[in-house]
């Protein structure tokens, strides 16, 4: 199983960002994908869950509104849309799968929210 999260950078607040994660090693369109993130000395976060397709998802309370999970099961990749973003959104993202007793994540890419 290999997860590789791309799109992170530095944007404006008020901006927009999007992340993606390109999943390989598993049949992708049997699992459902999440992200999370993590900014120092705090747990990861869930942010956001999708299931098999584009009909079931979840928002942590602080990005629904502004972020949207998506999938492309012709290209094992995930989604992330970040609209609006603030200050407080600064975190490194993590793509996630969760199969059986076992969580693969990705690498994680930093997304930094500044004027």
């Amino acid at each position: 199983v290999q997860l590789v999260e791309s799109g992170g950078g530095l944007v404006q607040p008020g901006g927009s960002l999007r992340l993606s994660c390109a999943a390989s090693g598993f049949a992708f369109t049997r699992y459902g994908m999440t992200w999370h993130r993590k900014t120092p000395g705090k747990e990861r976060d869930l942010v956001a869950a999708i299931g098999l397709d584009d009909m079931l998802t979840y928002y942590a309370d602080s990005v629904k509104g502004r972020f949207t999970i998506s999938r492309d099961n012709a290209k094992n990749t995930v989604y992330l849309e970040m609209n609006n973003v603030r200050p407080e959104d600064t975190a490194v993202y993590y793509c996630n799968t969760h199969m059986g007793d076992t969580d693969y994540w990705g690498q994680g890419t930093q997304v930094t929210v500044s004027s």
